[in-house]
């Protein structure tokens, strides 16, 4: 559940205010020798994307006396994976979540509160509880069919996978897929409602299956997030319905202390480029930007395809990290119906013999989301989330349609007043949803995902958090951290920055005979 575009003479619009953007005009001498250039650059830090670990990074460098930064968004607004969608029909439109949506943690007592809840009490973000462990109802092919037991026992199941891993000492224990882990406490789901229910509790938070993901770290960024006792938030998960859209929430952290001139929207970064002089960026129009340093806050997704070019090229320790941690893909699908016809809780499960099908449904038009909205949407993950990016809207339509008409078999259901997904993979801003730790991917790569590279590149994003991977609360806290340091590297005139492995090695070798 669990997070760039063209430099042009466009207007930048902030809440309440309109302003326009200058052309750049720079040269294209920068990495020659600083004296070609007389010193000049257009920013000490240009920072690349501009959703929660961009807009932290900058808030960082602002606190600690450093203005001289700029954000270079490839969207027309801020938000990054904070996206959302105007949605409905004419006279009957939402702004419905198709990214992040939730504050997943807030604060237990006295103890360490989630930034984002902060953030969302800041600028007053209209969230509601989200109780979608007790308020479901379960169907499969037949119709309503009562699993609630199986339920039970799969999130009680899912409680041990995490407990038994995740609150040991990390180190103690080799790691395993999530899959070994719930075999080795004795979970081995057989029915298509086994099946379901431990999609609903594992694939529907990770966005990959438990065969994909890591147990341990799997288990950690659970804890880290959820359970006080393991020094995590809370267990509370709040659901945004302002209307505003949930980016609003770093929006308008953003619009309290960035000016125009710090802000380049519609600009696509094409080319990253560093030498010991400083960085250079070269976006899709051909426009270049130089800084002392760039902090690069793209997805994993986007770092693991071809859509931005480094040059000199990454050296192999970072590629191979990036390419060691993978990008899981979480789908929305919304439909609007004329009105409601489905359940009264907030969440239903639907089991179909094939894993993962169209399992997660909740409804907007619940008395405590979006009441007559007519909106219900249901979600999909990692390969059946590309598979149906590979269809038309109307192929996927007609496949909810049918799940619909086989769980609700004496309803009439007619054609959806609006239809829409969002496909994340594909998009060349994002390629996924959000990053997942493997088993194979090791403590030493995660430190190689988060290192700078040399003195002038940098990097930050939920993907470079240990403890939050996934979550927003993790691309928080490491454009917080990244911004602290480059602050530092900025007063002290350089710094030599995080440490990174040259080779990842196993504690012993594989032996073939």
């Amino acid at each position: 559940m669990h997070l760039t575009s063209y430099l042009l003479l466009a207007p930048l619009v902030l809440t309440g205010y309109t302003f326009a953007l200058p052309v750049h005009s720079s040269g294209q001498a920068f990495l020659a020798a600083p004296s070609t250039l007389d010193g000049r650059r257009d920013t000490k830090v240009l920072i690349l994307g501009g959703g929660v670990a961009g807009v932290t990074a900058a808030r960082a460098l602002y606190e600690q006396g450093v203005t001289d930064f700029m954000i270079v968004e490839a969207r027309g607004e801020l938000g990054g994976r904070l996206t959302s969608q105007t949605f409905g029909a004419p006279g009957r439109q939402y702004t419905v979540e198709v990214g992040a949506n939730w504050v997943q943690g807030t604060q237990t007592g006295g103890g360490t509160e989630n930034p984002i809840w902060a953030l969302a009490k800041k600028h007053n973000i209209i969230t509601r509880q989200s109780n979608f462990s007790e308020s479901i109802t379960t169907y499969d092919d037949t119709g309503d069919v009562d699993f609630q037991d199986t339920f039970i026992t799969s999130k009680k199941q899912f409680d041990r996978l995490v407990a038994s891993a995740g609150r040991r000492v990390p180190k103690r224990l080799v790691d395993m897929t999530a899959r070994s882990g719930y075999s080795l406490i004795g979970s081995i789901p057989e029915s298509r409602y086994d099946m379901a229910s431990e999609y609903y509790q594992f694939d529907w938070e990770f966005g990959t299956t438990p065969e994909e993901t890591s147990w341990l770290a799997s288990s950690w960024a659970h804890n880290y997030t959820f359970s006080p006792e393991s020094g995590g938030f809370s267990y509370d998960n709040l659901f945004s319905v302002d209307q505003r859209g949930f980016k609003a929430l770093i929006q308008e952290e953003a619009r309290s202390f960035i000016t125009p001139t710090q802000l380049r929207l519609n600009a696509t970064v094409s080319v990253i480029s560093t030498s010991m002089y400083g960085a250079q960026i070269t976006l899709a129009d051909g426009s270049v930007l130089t800084s002392d340093y760039v902090l690069c806050t793209f997805s994993l997704g986007v770092l693991q395809h071809t859509d931005v070019r480094f040059e000199p090229p990454l050296p192999i320790w970072k590629r191979e990290a990036i390419h060691s941690m993978t990008m899981g893909t979480y789908t929305k699908i919304f439909l609007q119906f004329p009105e409601k016809f489905w359940f009264d809780t907030e969440m239903a499960l639907y089991a179909d013999y094939e894993r993962g099908r169209y399992p997660v449904w909740q409804s907007l038009d619940h008395p405590d989301f979006l009441p007559g909205s007519g909106i219900i949407f249901v979600t999909v993950t990692g390969e059946f989330s590309k598979r149906i990016e590979s269809l038309q809207d109307v192929q996927v339509e007609d496949e909810v349609l049918s799940v619909l008409r086989s769980m609700f078999p004496d309803t009439h259901i007619p054609k959806p007043l609006n239809f829409y997904f969002q496909r994340w993979h594909s998009d060349p801003l994002f390629r996924g949803s959000y990053s997942n730790w493997p088993a194979s991917f090791l403590s030493e790569h995660q430190g190689n995902l988060r290192a700078n590279v040399d003195e002038r590149l940098w990097f930050a994003g939920e993907a470079t958090s240990r403890k939050y991977f996934g979550f927003l609360h993790g691309a928080y806290s490491e454009g917080w951290d990244i911004g602290l340091r480059l602050a530092e590297c900025i007063r002290g005139g350089g710094c030599v920055g995080l440490e990174h492995v040259d080779q990842v090695r196993n504690a012993r070798p594989y032996v073939s005979s």
